[in-house]
Order: C-alpha cells, then structure tokens, then sequence
C-alpha cells in the first residue's frame, strides 16, 4: 500500500493524529462537552471535572498502554522472527492474569492489585526465560514453544479460577480479562515506562535492521546477536507487564500496527519503533472512545473493541499481496 510519503513525512502525520485522538476523546462521552466550554476562567466546572479528572486520565493511559503493546509487538516479531508474534505470545500476559483474578478473589483492587499483576508478569516472563534457555542453545523456537506452553498452562488456571469464582465477582474479572481502561492508575507511570521503552529501543534500532535479515548475516556484520536478543526479550516482556498491568489483556494493537506501518513504508526501525509509540497510543485512545460511547452510558471492555476492528484489519493485511506477512 504504497502512499508516496517519506518516513518522516508519516512520522509528521502520526505525530498531527496522537493530538486529534486525544482531543475527540476528551470531547466524546454521555456528557456532551463543547471544546469553549473549557477555555477561560467561564468555563463549566461540570465539564472541566468530567475532561480534567475523568477523560484526560483516562485517555493518557491508553496512549501509554497502545504504545507499549505495539513497541512490544515490533520487537517481538523481530526477537522470534514471526509475524504473528505479539506481546502476548511468550505468556507473559497469562501469569499477570492469574496473579490479578487471584488478587480480584481475595477483595484486593487499586494499587495492590496492579502491583501483583505485574509481579504475576514478572513471574512468569523469568519463568520463560528459565525454560527456554535451560542447559542447551537459546534459540527463537525453543523461546516461542515454552512461551506457548507456558501460557497454555496459565489459560488453564485462568479457566479453573473462573470456573470456582463467586457469580459477584464474574463480571470484573471477565472484564479485566477482556482489557478495561476504566479503572486505571495514575497515567504518569505508563507513559513514563512507554517513553522509556522507547529510549531504550532507539540505539538497538540500527541492529534490529540487520537482525530482521538473519541471525547468521547480523552475526556477520558484527552484531552481537545472544545479548541483542536478551536485551529485546526483557525489554518487550517489561513493556507487555506494564500495559497488562495498567489495562489487562487488550489484543491485536501489537500484532496489526507494526504490520500496518511496514506496509506504509516504515521499515528502518529507526522510523518504525517511534511510529509505534504513537500509532499504537492513537489507535487504543480511539478504540477506548468508542468502547465508552458505543452504548453510552454503558461502557464495553476496550479489547472487544480492539478485536472487532483488528480482526477485519488483520486479515486484510494479511490478503493484500506483496504484504510480507
């Protein structure tokens, strides 16, 4: 899908999009708020609270969570060399979920349970590394097989703590499962760990150029291919553990976004991990406002939202030849 923009010129029009989705999510909801109502000393205090303290907070943190999930799943891809590698193959996302349905069984919210998603997310991205790397090589496949098994493992106790969980207590975990914004933390620590991430990734991205043509061509041109490789597991398994914990199991941002941006020539990774950042963040932001809006005033998880518009999507990257899928 050739568009004859230059990366940076793509990069300039993501960069216009992150503000415009902000801006329509601070606008959307039940309560309808006029962009003048909010200018000047005037202005509604109704409608400054609801913008201010509900939607702003709420809007940054899907940025920071889309953001993280598509930076995670553009290192993922690169890390197992698969396409269809996303934050949440290697389990990372399974351990969290348990850890936070068990702290949901025990009355915990807030804070606590944050905390013990992530420690849940830590568990079990140390416990993939522990196996895939075991006594023999640690290779691409042995590192996607055990993250499979391993979160075959944590979907089945995912099953069986909902299958013996109170009826009170079915509808927040289905939801957290499902992904929900509703609830989140304080957006600074998201986009701080986003924002990091990426800071991270920056001076990696000449070596992920090269890592993207082979691990025998990156070991020939001088790339120290065993530490790169460490560096993006834990660096893409960080990022997976802080979106899962701020919002729970949201899919198809890391899987269709990287795609999405190689079709619209992104392919240098020095373009394409910032691209990330912002398309992921933008996408999710949008996703959340439909998620609040949709049946308003009711609200639906935002990954119900995420998979209706990633499947179609998915699948017509998927068809288009020439895609690289």
């Amino acid at each position: 899908m050739p568009t004859g923009l230059t990366p940076r010129a793509t990069l300039g029009l993501l960069l216009l999009l992150a503000p415009a989705s902000l801006l329509l999510a601070l606008l959307s909801g039940s309560i309808d708020v006029s962009p003048w109502a909010l200018l000047g000393n005037g202005a509604e205090p109704l409608a400054r609270t609801v913008v201010f303290d509900l939607r702003l907070p709420r809007a940054l943190a899907a940025f920071a969570v889309g953001g993280m999930l598509a930076l995670a799943g553009a290192l993922m891809q690169v890390l197992l060399r698969n396409p269809l590698a996303d934050p949440y193959v290697l389990g990372i996302s399974g351990g969290a979920a348990v850890a936070a349905l068990l702290s949901l069984l025990a009355g915990l919210g807030g804070l606590l349970l944050a905390g013990n998603a992530f420690l849940g997310a830590l568990a079990s991205m140390l416990l993939v590394f522990g196996l895939a790397h075991g006594r023999g090589a640690w290779t691409a496949t042995r590192l996607l097989l055990t993250g499979v098994v391993v979160a075959a493992g944590w979907g089945a106790l995912i099953g069986l703590i909902l299958a013996l969980a109170p009826e009170r207590g079915l509808h927040g975990m289905l939801f957290w499962l499902m992904g929900d914004l509703s609830h989140t933390p304080p957006p600074l620590w998201g986009l701080l760990a986003c924002g990091v991430g990426l800071l991270l990734c920056l001076p990696l991205a000449r070596d992920l150029n090269v890592l993207a043509r082979g691990e025998l061509a990156a070991s020939a041109l001088g790339v120290a291919v065993p530490r790169l490789r460490l560096l993006l597991y834990f660096i893409a398994s960080l990022l997976t553990a802080g979106a899962v914990t701020i919002a729970g199991s949201i899919g198809f941002v890391g899987l269709v976004i990287p795609h999405l941006l190689r079709l619209l020539g992104l392919r240098d990774h020095r373009h394409l991990l910032p691209a990330c950042v912002l398309a992921g963040g933008s996408l999710l932001i949008l996703a959340d406002t439909l998620a609040r809006t949709l049946v308003a005033p009711q609200q639906l998880p935002v990954g119900v939202i995420t998979a209706l518009l990633g499947v179609p999507l998915f699948l017509y990257l998927l068809n288009r030849k020439g895609s690289g899928l």
